[in-house]
Protein backbone atom coordinates (compact mmCIF):
# COMPACT_ATOMS: atom_id res chain seq x y z
CA UNK A 1 0.00 0.00 0.00
CA UNK A 2 0.70 3.51 -0.85
CA UNK A 3 2.41 5.21 2.26
CA UNK A 4 2.15 8.94 2.91
CA UNK A 5 4.38 11.30 3.24
CA UNK A 6 3.63 12.12 7.11
CA UNK A 7 4.83 8.83 7.74
CA UNK A 8 7.02 9.85 10.46
CA UNK A 9 4.42 11.87 12.29
CA UNK A 10 1.93 9.24 14.22
CA UNK A 11 -0.04 10.49 16.42
CA UNK A 12 -3.08 9.06 18.52
CA UNK A 13 -6.07 11.25 20.31
CA UNK A 14 -8.43 9.51 23.11
CA UNK A 15 -11.80 10.98 22.58
CA UNK A 16 -14.87 10.83 25.00
CA UNK A 17 -17.85 10.21 22.53
CA UNK A 18 -20.56 13.03 23.03
CA UNK A 19 -23.16 10.43 23.72
CA UNK A 20 -21.94 9.31 26.57
CA UNK A 21 -21.26 12.69 28.29
CA UNK A 22 -24.95 13.84 27.44
CA UNK A 23 -26.18 10.74 28.81
CA UNK A 24 -24.71 12.08 32.24
CA UNK A 25 -26.60 14.89 32.53
CA UNK A 26 -26.25 18.00 35.83
CA UNK A 27 -29.21 16.96 37.10
CA UNK A 28 -29.42 13.29 36.52
CA UNK A 29 -25.96 13.80 38.76
CA UNK A 30 -27.77 16.24 41.31
CA UNK A 31 -30.65 13.42 41.58
CA UNK A 32 -28.57 11.01 42.74
CA UNK A 33 -26.76 12.95 45.66
CA UNK A 34 -30.28 14.11 46.43
CA UNK A 35 -32.05 10.51 46.81
CA UNK A 36 -33.95 9.63 49.54
CA UNK A 37 -31.39 6.29 50.04
CA UNK A 38 -28.53 8.25 50.91
CA UNK A 39 -27.56 8.71 54.66
CA UNK A 40 -28.61 11.56 56.59
CA UNK A 41 -27.31 15.27 55.64
CA UNK A 42 -25.36 16.11 58.00
CA UNK A 43 -22.03 16.88 57.13
CA UNK A 44 -19.80 16.25 53.91
CA UNK A 45 -16.82 14.76 56.55
CA UNK A 46 -19.70 12.47 58.28
CA UNK A 47 -21.22 11.75 54.73
CA UNK A 48 -17.65 10.81 53.70
CA UNK A 49 -17.15 8.66 56.70
CA UNK A 50 -20.05 7.01 57.16
CA UNK A 51 -21.72 6.16 54.17
CA UNK A 52 -20.22 3.74 52.16
CA UNK A 53 -23.00 2.75 49.51
CA UNK A 54 -23.31 6.18 47.23
CA UNK A 55 -19.18 5.86 47.09
CA UNK A 56 -19.62 2.46 45.80
CA UNK A 57 -22.64 3.70 43.48
CA UNK A 58 -20.37 6.21 42.00
CA UNK A 59 -17.62 3.45 41.68
CA UNK A 60 -19.67 1.42 39.73
CA UNK A 61 -20.86 4.43 37.50
CA UNK A 62 -17.69 5.74 36.19
CA UNK A 63 -16.82 1.56 35.54
CA UNK A 64 -19.97 1.05 33.67
CA UNK A 65 -19.05 4.50 31.60
CA UNK A 66 -15.35 3.89 31.04
CA UNK A 67 -16.88 0.61 29.53
CA UNK A 68 -19.40 2.19 27.29
CA UNK A 69 -16.81 4.61 26.07
CA UNK A 70 -14.61 1.18 25.78
CA UNK A 71 -17.10 0.07 23.63
CA UNK A 72 -18.62 3.00 21.12
CA UNK A 73 -15.89 5.55 21.37
CA UNK A 74 -12.35 3.86 21.50
CA UNK A 75 -11.72 2.52 18.22
CA UNK A 76 -8.36 2.65 17.49
CA UNK A 77 -8.08 0.93 14.29
CA UNK A 78 -10.42 2.60 12.00
CA UNK A 79 -9.80 2.28 8.25
CA UNK A 80 -12.74 4.11 7.47
CA UNK A 81 -14.40 7.78 9.53
CA UNK A 82 -17.75 6.08 10.41
CA UNK A 83 -20.17 8.17 7.78
CA UNK A 84 -17.77 9.01 5.01
CA UNK A 85 -20.24 10.20 2.80
CA UNK A 86 -22.95 11.55 5.33
CA UNK A 87 -20.85 14.19 6.50
CA UNK A 88 -19.24 14.94 3.33
CA UNK A 89 -22.53 15.72 2.13
CA UNK A 90 -23.46 20.24 1.77
CA UNK A 91 -26.50 20.67 -0.40
CA UNK A 92 -25.50 24.25 -0.43
CA UNK A 93 -22.29 23.64 -1.71
CA UNK A 94 -23.41 21.22 -4.59
CA UNK A 95 -21.66 21.20 -7.71
CA UNK A 96 -23.42 19.69 -10.60
CA UNK A 97 -21.76 17.11 -12.68
CA UNK A 98 -18.20 18.24 -11.00
CA UNK A 99 -15.81 15.08 -10.18
CA UNK A 100 -13.24 14.47 -7.78
CA UNK A 101 -15.09 17.00 -4.68
CA UNK A 102 -13.81 14.88 -2.06
CA UNK A 103 -10.69 13.67 -2.67
CA UNK A 104 -8.93 15.08 0.31
CA UNK A 105 -11.52 13.35 2.71
CA UNK A 106 -9.67 13.93 6.17
CA UNK A 107 -6.30 13.62 8.10
CA UNK A 108 -7.97 10.65 10.46
CA UNK A 109 -8.67 8.36 6.86
CA UNK A 110 -4.97 8.72 5.49
CA UNK A 111 -3.27 8.26 8.79
CA UNK A 112 -5.83 5.28 9.65
CA UNK A 113 -5.20 3.30 6.47
CA UNK A 114 -1.30 3.27 7.58
CA UNK A 115 -2.32 1.26 10.18
CA UNK A 116 -3.42 -1.72 7.88
CA UNK A 117 -1.31 -4.17 9.73
CA UNK A 118 -3.58 -4.81 12.58
CA UNK A 119 -5.98 -7.52 13.39
CA UNK A 120 -9.43 -5.55 13.27
CA UNK A 121 -11.88 -7.98 15.12
CA UNK A 122 -14.57 -9.02 12.77
CA UNK A 123 -18.42 -7.25 12.71
CA UNK A 124 -21.99 -7.96 12.96
CA UNK A 125 -22.74 -7.85 9.39
CA UNK A 126 -20.06 -9.89 8.23
CA UNK A 127 -22.33 -13.40 9.05
CA UNK A 128 -25.10 -12.06 7.13
CA UNK A 129 -26.03 -14.42 4.34
CA UNK A 130 -25.98 -11.69 2.43
CA UNK A 131 -22.18 -12.61 1.78
CA UNK A 132 -23.06 -15.71 0.78
CA UNK A 133 -21.53 -16.99 -2.17
CA UNK A 134 -23.75 -18.99 -5.00
CA UNK A 135 -22.85 -22.55 -5.46
CA UNK A 136 -20.32 -22.40 -8.58
CA UNK A 137 -21.26 -26.33 -9.77
CA UNK A 138 -17.35 -26.90 -9.40
CA UNK A 139 -17.22 -25.13 -12.64
CA UNK A 140 -13.42 -23.74 -13.77
CA UNK A 141 -11.34 -22.33 -16.66
CA UNK A 142 -10.91 -24.96 -19.32
CA UNK A 143 -9.44 -23.42 -22.34
CA UNK A 144 -8.93 -26.81 -24.55
CA UNK A 145 -7.94 -25.51 -27.59
CA UNK A 146 -8.46 -28.19 -30.62
CA UNK A 147 -5.41 -30.13 -32.64
CA UNK A 148 -6.52 -28.05 -35.48
CA UNK A 149 -6.17 -24.83 -34.21
CA UNK A 150 -3.17 -25.92 -32.18
CA UNK A 151 -1.57 -27.26 -35.75
CA UNK A 152 -3.06 -24.00 -37.48
CA UNK A 153 -1.30 -21.19 -34.87
CA UNK A 154 2.04 -21.87 -36.35
CA UNK A 155 1.33 -20.71 -39.63
CA UNK A 156 -0.88 -17.43 -38.03
CA UNK A 157 1.82 -16.23 -35.68
CA UNK A 158 4.45 -16.60 -38.24
CA UNK A 159 2.60 -14.65 -40.84
CA UNK A 160 4.93 -11.57 -41.88
CA UNK A 161 2.67 -10.42 -45.14
CA UNK A 162 -0.82 -9.26 -43.40
CA UNK A 163 -1.01 -6.12 -40.75
CA UNK A 164 -4.69 -5.37 -39.38
CA UNK A 165 -5.22 -2.06 -38.05
CA UNK A 166 -8.08 -1.49 -35.76
CA UNK A 167 -9.35 1.88 -34.51
CA UNK A 168 -11.35 1.21 -31.34
CA UNK A 169 -13.71 3.81 -30.15
CA UNK A 170 -15.71 4.35 -26.65
CA UNK A 171 -14.62 4.31 -23.12
CA UNK A 172 -12.56 1.66 -21.68
CA UNK A 173 -15.08 -1.16 -21.47
CA UNK A 174 -16.21 -0.44 -24.65
CA UNK A 175 -12.48 -0.11 -26.24
CA UNK A 176 -12.07 -3.50 -24.13
CA UNK A 177 -15.06 -5.34 -25.78
CA UNK A 178 -13.72 -3.98 -29.20
CA UNK A 179 -10.24 -5.17 -28.75
CA UNK A 180 -11.38 -8.93 -28.06
CA UNK A 181 -12.97 -8.55 -31.09
CA UNK A 182 -10.14 -7.38 -32.60
CA UNK A 183 -7.90 -10.09 -31.86
CA UNK A 184 -10.14 -12.95 -33.03
CA UNK A 185 -10.55 -11.20 -36.50
CA UNK A 186 -6.84 -10.92 -37.11
CA UNK A 187 -7.15 -15.01 -36.36
CA UNK A 188 -9.65 -15.58 -38.79
CA UNK A 189 -8.26 -13.68 -41.13
CA UNK A 190 -4.36 -14.82 -40.19
CA UNK A 191 -2.70 -11.59 -39.70
CA UNK A 192 -0.24 -9.88 -37.56
CA UNK A 193 -2.70 -7.46 -35.24
CA UNK A 194 -0.92 -3.95 -34.64
CA UNK A 195 -1.43 -2.45 -31.49
CA UNK A 196 -4.88 -1.18 -31.63
CA UNK A 197 -5.85 2.34 -31.85
CA UNK A 198 -7.46 4.21 -28.83
CA UNK A 199 -9.68 7.05 -30.81
CA UNK A 200 -10.24 10.46 -28.14
CA UNK A 201 -13.14 10.17 -26.37
CA UNK A 202 -15.31 12.97 -27.59
CA UNK A 203 -17.41 12.97 -24.50
CA UNK A 204 -14.27 12.43 -22.12
CA UNK A 205 -11.23 13.73 -24.27
CA UNK A 206 -9.26 11.48 -22.81
CA UNK A 207 -6.23 10.69 -25.28
CA UNK A 208 -4.79 7.52 -22.85
CA UNK A 209 -3.33 5.07 -25.66
CA UNK A 210 -3.31 1.28 -25.30
CA UNK A 211 -0.19 0.66 -23.14
CA UNK A 212 -1.66 3.64 -20.27
CA UNK A 213 -4.69 1.73 -19.88
CA UNK A 214 -3.28 -2.44 -20.64
CA UNK A 215 0.05 -4.07 -20.24
CA UNK A 216 1.51 -4.38 -23.22
CA UNK A 217 4.03 -7.25 -23.10
CA UNK A 218 2.01 -9.04 -20.61
CA UNK A 219 -1.07 -9.01 -23.57
CA UNK A 220 2.21 -10.05 -26.68
CA UNK A 221 2.99 -12.69 -24.60
CA UNK A 222 -0.37 -14.35 -23.36
CA UNK A 223 -1.28 -14.50 -26.92
CA UNK A 224 2.00 -15.45 -28.61
CA UNK A 225 0.38 -18.92 -29.42
CA UNK A 226 -2.76 -17.38 -31.15
CA UNK A 227 -1.84 -13.93 -32.44
CA UNK A 228 1.31 -12.00 -33.89
CA UNK A 229 0.84 -8.59 -31.62
CA UNK A 230 3.34 -5.73 -32.89
CA UNK A 231 3.43 -2.60 -31.83
CA UNK A 232 4.01 -1.01 -35.10
CA UNK A 233 3.74 -1.27 -38.97
CA UNK A 234 7.17 -2.73 -39.88
CA UNK A 235 9.12 -0.85 -42.95
CA UNK A 236 7.83 -2.88 -45.78
CA UNK A 237 4.62 -1.62 -45.53
CA UNK A 238 4.66 2.01 -44.08
CA UNK A 239 4.25 2.95 -47.65
CA UNK A 240 1.15 0.65 -48.32
CA UNK A 241 -2.46 2.28 -48.97
CA UNK A 242 -4.73 0.02 -46.66
CA UNK A 243 -8.13 -1.39 -47.02
CA UNK A 244 -10.53 0.24 -45.09
CA UNK A 245 -13.58 -1.18 -43.65
CA UNK A 246 -16.06 -1.87 -41.39
CA UNK A 247 -18.14 -5.20 -40.88
CA UNK A 248 -21.57 -5.37 -40.65
CA UNK A 249 -23.27 -6.39 -37.83
CA UNK A 250 -23.35 -9.56 -36.45
CA UNK A 251 -20.32 -10.51 -38.99
CA UNK A 252 -19.31 -14.58 -39.24
CA UNK A 253 -15.73 -15.77 -39.98
CA UNK A 254 -17.17 -16.17 -43.29
CA UNK A 255 -18.52 -12.93 -44.20
CA UNK A 256 -15.07 -11.30 -42.49
CA UNK A 257 -13.09 -14.06 -44.66
CA UNK A 258 -15.04 -13.49 -48.09
CA UNK A 259 -15.47 -9.45 -47.90
CA UNK A 260 -11.26 -9.11 -46.65
CA UNK A 261 -9.09 -11.35 -47.56
CA UNK A 262 -8.51 -11.19 -51.28
CA UNK A 263 -7.64 -7.12 -50.92
CA UNK A 264 -6.24 -8.09 -47.57
CA UNK A 265 -3.81 -10.67 -49.63
CA UNK A 266 -2.89 -7.91 -52.46
CA UNK A 267 -2.48 -4.99 -50.17
CA UNK A 268 -1.03 -6.28 -47.02
CA UNK A 269 -2.86 -3.43 -44.66
CA UNK A 270 -6.36 -3.46 -43.67
CA UNK A 271 -7.65 -1.06 -41.35
CA UNK A 272 -11.19 -1.47 -39.83
CA UNK A 273 -13.35 1.12 -37.62
CA UNK A 274 -16.52 0.59 -35.92
CA UNK A 275 -16.03 -3.18 -34.39
CA UNK A 276 -18.83 -2.25 -31.61
CA UNK A 277 -21.53 -5.05 -31.35
CA UNK A 278 -20.01 -6.17 -35.27
CA UNK A 279 -18.49 -9.68 -34.62
CA UNK A 280 -21.37 -12.51 -34.08
CA UNK A 281 -21.59 -13.97 -30.75
CA UNK A 282 -22.27 -17.24 -31.75
CA UNK A 283 -18.62 -18.42 -32.84
CA UNK A 284 -17.13 -21.71 -33.47
CA UNK A 285 -15.70 -23.25 -30.02
CA UNK A 286 -11.62 -22.10 -30.38
CA UNK A 287 -12.63 -18.80 -31.32
CA UNK A 288 -14.88 -18.56 -27.99
CA UNK A 289 -11.72 -19.45 -26.25
CA UNK A 290 -10.07 -17.20 -27.55
CA UNK A 291 -11.92 -14.72 -26.87
CA UNK A 292 -12.43 -16.07 -23.23
CA UNK A 293 -7.99 -16.05 -23.28
CA UNK A 294 -8.07 -11.85 -24.67
CA UNK A 295 -10.74 -10.71 -21.91
CA UNK A 296 -10.27 -12.87 -18.91
CA UNK A 297 -5.93 -13.67 -19.15
CA UNK A 298 -4.27 -10.91 -22.29
CA UNK A 299 -5.88 -8.24 -21.20
CA UNK A 300 -4.36 -7.28 -17.95
CA UNK A 301 -4.23 -3.46 -16.77
CA UNK A 302 -1.22 -1.74 -17.03
CA UNK A 303 1.02 -1.83 -13.57
CA UNK A 304 0.46 1.61 -12.06
CA UNK A 305 -3.22 1.20 -13.00
CA UNK A 306 -3.39 -2.96 -11.19
CA UNK A 307 -1.36 -1.27 -8.27
CA UNK A 308 -3.33 1.72 -7.31
CA UNK A 309 -6.62 -0.60 -7.68
CA UNK A 310 -5.33 -3.16 -5.63
CA UNK A 311 -4.40 -0.60 -2.70
CA UNK A 312 -7.54 0.48 -2.78
CA UNK A 313 -9.30 -2.76 -2.71
CA UNK A 314 -7.52 -3.75 0.22
CA UNK A 315 -8.41 -0.82 1.99
CA UNK A 316 -12.16 -2.01 1.72
CA UNK A 317 -10.83 -5.60 2.67
CA UNK A 318 -9.21 -4.60 5.70
CA UNK A 319 -12.48 -4.59 7.74
CA UNK A 320 -14.13 -7.52 5.52
CA UNK A 321 -16.28 -7.97 2.95
CA UNK A 322 -17.71 -5.52 0.93
CA UNK A 323 -20.15 -4.62 -2.15
CA UNK A 324 -18.75 -3.15 -5.06
CA UNK A 325 -22.14 -1.00 -6.42
CA UNK A 326 -21.99 -0.18 -9.93
CA UNK A 327 -24.25 3.26 -9.96
CA UNK A 328 -25.61 4.21 -13.29
CA UNK A 329 -26.76 7.56 -12.56
CA UNK A 330 -24.65 10.14 -14.57
CA UNK A 331 -26.06 12.88 -16.74
CA UNK A 332 -25.51 10.98 -20.14
CA UNK A 333 -27.15 8.30 -18.84
CA UNK A 334 -30.47 9.47 -17.93
CA UNK A 335 -30.18 11.31 -21.48
CA UNK A 336 -29.46 8.15 -23.82
CA UNK A 337 -31.65 5.84 -21.77
CA UNK A 338 -35.11 8.02 -22.35
CA UNK A 339 -35.62 8.02 -18.20
CA UNK A 340 -35.62 10.25 -15.65
CA UNK A 341 -34.29 10.00 -12.09
CA UNK A 342 -36.84 10.55 -10.23
CA UNK A 343 -35.84 12.53 -7.47
CA UNK A 344 -36.93 15.22 -7.54
CA UNK A 345 -38.98 17.92 -10.50
CA UNK A 346 -35.42 19.80 -10.65
CA UNK A 347 -33.41 16.56 -11.86
CA UNK A 348 -35.78 15.54 -14.31
CA UNK A 349 -36.44 18.87 -16.09
CA UNK A 350 -32.72 18.83 -16.64
CA UNK A 351 -32.57 15.59 -18.33
CA UNK A 352 -35.43 16.21 -20.31
CA UNK A 353 -34.26 19.68 -21.89
CA UNK A 354 -30.46 17.84 -22.55
CA UNK A 355 -32.58 15.23 -24.44
CA UNK A 356 -34.82 17.93 -26.47
CA UNK A 357 -31.32 19.99 -27.18
CA UNK A 358 -30.25 16.68 -28.19
CA UNK A 359 -32.51 13.79 -29.72
CA UNK A 360 -29.82 11.98 -31.18
CA UNK A 361 -28.54 11.23 -27.64
CA UNK A 362 -31.68 8.86 -27.27
CA UNK A 363 -30.54 4.88 -27.44
CA UNK A 364 -33.29 3.65 -26.63
CA UNK A 365 -36.85 3.00 -28.31
CA UNK A 366 -38.18 6.37 -29.19
CA UNK A 367 -41.84 5.06 -29.28
CA UNK A 368 -41.86 4.47 -25.65
CA UNK A 369 -42.45 6.72 -23.27
CA UNK A 370 -40.71 7.08 -20.17
CA UNK A 371 -43.22 5.02 -17.59
CA UNK A 372 -43.66 2.49 -20.46
CA UNK A 373 -39.35 1.54 -19.75
CA UNK A 374 -39.56 2.28 -16.35
CA UNK A 375 -42.08 -0.46 -16.03
CA UNK A 376 -40.34 -2.52 -18.88
CA UNK A 377 -37.16 -2.52 -16.49
CA UNK A 378 -35.11 -0.44 -18.98
CA UNK A 379 -34.22 2.35 -16.95
CA UNK A 380 -31.33 2.53 -14.59
CA UNK A 381 -32.28 2.02 -10.42
CA UNK A 382 -32.36 5.45 -8.77
CA UNK A 383 -30.58 5.90 -5.11
CA UNK A 384 -33.74 5.49 -3.23
CA UNK A 385 -34.53 1.80 -5.55
CA UNK A 386 -30.88 0.74 -5.07
CA UNK A 387 -31.52 1.22 -1.17
CA UNK A 388 -34.98 -0.66 -0.82
CA UNK A 389 -33.26 -3.67 -3.36
CA UNK A 390 -30.33 -3.71 -1.13
CA UNK A 391 -32.36 -4.11 2.48
CA UNK A 392 -34.49 -6.31 0.62
CA UNK A 393 -31.63 -8.80 -0.16
CA UNK A 394 -30.99 -8.68 3.30
CA UNK A 395 -27.37 -6.46 2.79
CA UNK A 396 -26.73 -5.53 6.81
CA UNK A 397 -26.46 -1.61 7.81
CA UNK A 398 -23.39 -1.54 9.07
CA UNK A 399 -22.11 -3.19 5.10
CA UNK A 400 -19.04 -1.50 3.30
CA UNK A 401 -20.17 -0.03 -0.37
CA UNK A 402 -17.39 0.53 -2.86
CA UNK A 403 -19.26 3.06 -5.29
CA UNK A 404 -17.92 2.36 -9.26
CA UNK A 405 -19.25 4.67 -12.06
CA UNK A 406 -18.93 8.46 -12.49
CA UNK A 407 -20.84 11.56 -10.28
CA UNK A 408 -24.53 11.43 -10.53
CA UNK A 409 -26.70 13.91 -11.97
CA UNK A 410 -26.98 16.25 -8.93
CA UNK A 411 -24.09 15.28 -6.93
CA UNK A 412 -23.75 13.22 -3.74
CA UNK A 413 -26.68 15.04 -2.17
CA UNK A 414 -28.97 12.46 -4.82
CA UNK A 415 -27.18 9.11 -2.62
CA UNK A 416 -28.59 10.69 0.66
CA UNK A 417 -31.09 8.01 0.61
CA UNK A 418 -28.39 5.34 -0.16
CA UNK A 419 -26.11 7.13 2.51
CA UNK A 420 -28.75 7.31 5.21
CA UNK A 421 -29.50 3.35 5.43
CA UNK A 422 -25.65 2.23 4.40
CA UNK A 423 -23.47 4.65 5.87
CA UNK A 424 -20.24 3.08 4.98
CA UNK A 425 -20.19 4.41 1.33
CA UNK A 426 -17.07 4.76 -0.55
CA UNK A 427 -15.42 5.77 -3.82
CA UNK A 428 -12.08 5.77 -4.91
CA UNK A 429 -11.67 9.89 -3.92
CA UNK A 430 -12.57 8.64 -0.58
CA UNK A 431 -9.99 5.48 -0.50
CA UNK A 432 -6.87 7.32 -2.07
CA UNK A 433 -4.20 8.52 -0.32
CA UNK A 434 -3.24 12.49 -1.31
CA UNK A 435 -1.75 12.37 -4.75
CA UNK A 436 -2.29 9.00 -5.41
CA UNK A 437 -5.07 10.07 -8.02
CA UNK A 438 -3.41 12.57 -9.64
CA UNK A 439 -1.50 10.75 -12.18
CA UNK A 440 -4.46 9.52 -13.46
CA UNK A 441 -6.93 13.05 -13.74
CA UNK A 442 -8.72 13.74 -16.25
CA UNK A 443 -8.41 10.47 -17.77
CA UNK A 444 -11.86 8.75 -17.58
CA UNK A 445 -10.54 5.25 -18.89
CA UNK A 446 -8.18 4.93 -16.01
CA UNK A 447 -10.50 6.02 -13.78
CA UNK A 448 -12.94 3.62 -14.86
CA UNK A 449 -10.48 0.94 -14.81
CA UNK A 450 -9.65 1.81 -10.75
CA UNK A 451 -13.66 0.66 -10.51
CA UNK A 452 -12.94 -1.96 -12.44
CA UNK A 453 -10.45 -4.07 -10.73
CA UNK A 454 -11.66 -2.90 -7.08
CA UNK A 455 -15.07 -3.84 -8.75
CA UNK A 456 -13.79 -7.25 -9.75
CA UNK A 457 -12.40 -8.02 -6.15
CA UNK A 458 -15.35 -7.42 -4.21
CA UNK A 459 -17.28 -10.22 -2.53
CA UNK A 460 -20.73 -8.68 -4.06
CA UNK A 461 -21.04 -6.92 -7.10
CA UNK A 462 -24.34 -4.93 -8.20
CA UNK A 463 -24.66 -3.08 -11.27
CA UNK A 464 -27.95 -0.48 -11.20
CA UNK A 465 -28.18 -0.68 -14.86
CA UNK A 466 -26.67 -3.30 -17.49
CA UNK A 467 -23.88 -1.72 -19.68
CA UNK A 468 -20.67 -2.43 -20.84
CA UNK A 469 -18.99 -2.83 -17.17
CA UNK A 470 -21.67 -4.67 -15.71
CA UNK A 471 -21.33 -7.07 -18.40
CA UNK A 472 -17.63 -7.52 -18.45
CA UNK A 473 -17.70 -8.12 -14.97
CA UNK A 474 -20.37 -10.57 -14.85
CA UNK A 475 -18.35 -12.96 -16.71
CA UNK A 476 -14.81 -11.79 -14.74
CA UNK A 477 -16.62 -13.13 -11.85
CA UNK A 478 -17.90 -15.99 -13.09
CA UNK A 479 -14.93 -16.91 -14.68
CA UNK A 480 -13.25 -16.48 -10.98
CA UNK A 481 -15.33 -19.14 -10.06
CA UNK A 482 -18.84 -17.67 -9.82
CA UNK A 483 -18.46 -15.19 -7.23
CA UNK A 484 -21.89 -13.74 -6.16
CA UNK A 485 -23.24 -10.93 -8.90
CA UNK A 486 -26.72 -9.40 -7.86
CA UNK A 487 -28.20 -8.75 -11.48
CA UNK A 488 -31.14 -6.34 -10.56
CA UNK A 489 -34.60 -8.12 -11.71
CA UNK A 490 -36.45 -4.88 -12.44
CA UNK A 491 -38.96 -5.80 -14.92
CA UNK A 492 -40.68 -7.95 -11.66
CA UNK A 493 -39.75 -5.95 -8.48
CA UNK A 494 -40.89 -2.43 -9.53
CA UNK A 495 -44.47 -3.35 -9.53
CA UNK A 496 -43.52 -4.33 -5.08
CA UNK A 497 -41.87 -0.96 -5.22
CA UNK A 498 -45.07 0.78 -6.25
CA UNK A 499 -47.47 -1.23 -3.68
CA UNK A 500 -47.02 1.07 -0.27
CA UNK A 501 -49.33 -1.32 1.61
CA UNK A 502 -46.91 -3.91 1.30
CA UNK A 503 -45.62 -5.16 5.09
CA UNK A 504 -41.71 -4.65 4.54
CA UNK A 505 -41.15 -8.36 5.94
CA UNK A 506 -43.18 -9.57 2.81
CA UNK A 507 -41.38 -7.00 0.49
CA UNK A 508 -38.31 -8.40 1.42
CA UNK A 509 -39.37 -11.93 0.99
CA UNK A 510 -40.79 -11.33 -2.46
CA UNK A 511 -37.67 -9.03 -3.34
CA UNK A 512 -35.29 -12.22 -2.13
CA UNK A 513 -37.57 -14.91 -4.18
CA UNK A 514 -37.36 -12.89 -7.36
CA UNK A 515 -33.41 -12.99 -6.95
CA UNK A 516 -32.98 -16.56 -5.92
CA UNK A 517 -31.65 -17.50 -9.53
CA UNK A 518 -29.97 -13.95 -10.13
CA UNK A 519 -26.92 -13.83 -8.14
CA UNK A 520 -24.28 -15.08 -10.25
CA UNK A 521 -24.99 -18.76 -10.91
CA UNK A 522 -23.14 -20.50 -13.33
CA UNK A 523 -25.46 -19.80 -16.79
CA UNK A 524 -24.79 -21.61 -20.30
CA UNK A 525 -24.18 -19.12 -22.99
CA UNK A 526 -25.72 -21.53 -25.12
CA UNK A 527 -29.08 -21.86 -23.69
CA UNK A 528 -30.19 -18.62 -25.92
CA UNK A 529 -28.67 -17.58 -29.17
CA UNK A 530 -26.36 -14.34 -29.22
CA UNK A 531 -25.42 -14.75 -25.75
CA UNK A 532 -21.72 -12.96 -25.15
CA UNK A 533 -18.98 -15.91 -24.10
CA UNK A 534 -17.16 -13.15 -22.01
CA UNK A 535 -20.71 -12.71 -20.32
CA UNK A 536 -21.40 -16.39 -19.74
CA UNK A 537 -18.00 -18.23 -19.77
CA UNK A 538 -20.17 -21.78 -19.80
CA UNK A 539 -19.47 -23.82 -21.17
CA UNK A 540 -16.76 -23.15 -24.02
CA UNK A 541 -14.32 -21.30 -21.57
CA UNK A 542 -15.46 -23.28 -17.85
CA UNK A 543 -15.97 -27.14 -17.49
CA UNK A 544 -16.32 -29.23 -14.58
CA UNK A 545 -16.44 -32.75 -13.72
CA UNK A 546 -19.19 -33.04 -15.72
CA UNK A 547 -18.39 -32.11 -18.31
CA UNK A 548 -18.17 -33.99 -21.63
CA UNK A 549 -17.47 -31.39 -24.42
CA UNK A 550 -13.88 -31.35 -24.14
CA UNK A 551 -11.64 -30.92 -26.97
CA UNK A 552 -9.21 -33.30 -27.58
Amino acid sequence: MAKSKNNAKKLSYISVPSQIINSISSSSLQSLLESPKKCARHSKFFTFVKCIRPRLFLFTLFFLAFFAMLKFGLNLYTPFPPFPCATSVDPSKSNLGQQGGDVGVSEALISSVQLHGTEVPSGVGEKSEFWEQPDGSGYKPCLNFSKEYRRESEGVVKNRRRYLMVVVSGGMNQQRNQIVDAVVIARILGASLVVPILQVNVIWGDESEFADIFDLEHFKSVLADDVRVVSALPSTHLMTRPVEGSPIPHATPSWIRSHYLRRFNREGVLLLRGLDSRLTKDLPPDLQKLRCKVAFQALRFAKPVQELGNNIAERMKSKGPYLALHLRMEKDVWVRTGCLPGLSPEYDEIVNNERTKRPELLTAKSNMTYHERKLAGLCPLNSIEVTRLLKGLGAPKNARIYWAGGQPLGGKEVLQPLINEFPHLYSKEDLALHGELEPFANKASLMAAIDYIVSEKSDVFMPSHGGNMGHALQGHRAYAGHKKYITPNKRQMLPYFLDSSLPEEEFNRIIKELHQDSLGQPEFRTSKSGRDVTKYPVPECMCNDDSHHHTS
